[in-house]
């Protein structure tokens, strides 16, 4: 057996493994206050962190250009509650001008 399918089986066996893990967790702790919460939470914490990186990172060091400003005019027509797609519209119209200057 090469060493692609043993990583392959390794894999297989390991995800089974953590879905069997999540399936055996008992009803109370997953129905717990704490549990709901931070089920609700985790996903925007992980959106917030990879649209952080996407925006400011360049590689290994911090970039700042036309994508915060584009991030700020989608952060405030967000909070103006406008619709999803005219608000990203608005965001990449603004880092395309900005980026032509």
């Amino acid at each position: 057996m090469s060493q692609l399918w043993l990583g392959i089986v390794i894999m297989a066996v390991g995800c089974f493994a953590l879905k069997i893990a999540g399936l055996s967790i008992p009803a109370a702790v997953l129905n717990h206050p704490m549990t709901v919460r931070a089920a609700d939470l985790i996903p925007v914490a992980l959106l917030g962190a990879l649209i952080a990186v996407q925006v400011f990172g360049d590689g290994s060091s911090l970039a700042i250009d036309a994508r915060v400003l584009a991030l700020v005019v989608a952060a405030v027509l967000l909070s103006l509650r406008v619709p999803f797609l005219p608000m990203v519209f608005a965001a990449a119209l603004v880092a395309a001008l900005v980026r032509q200057l």
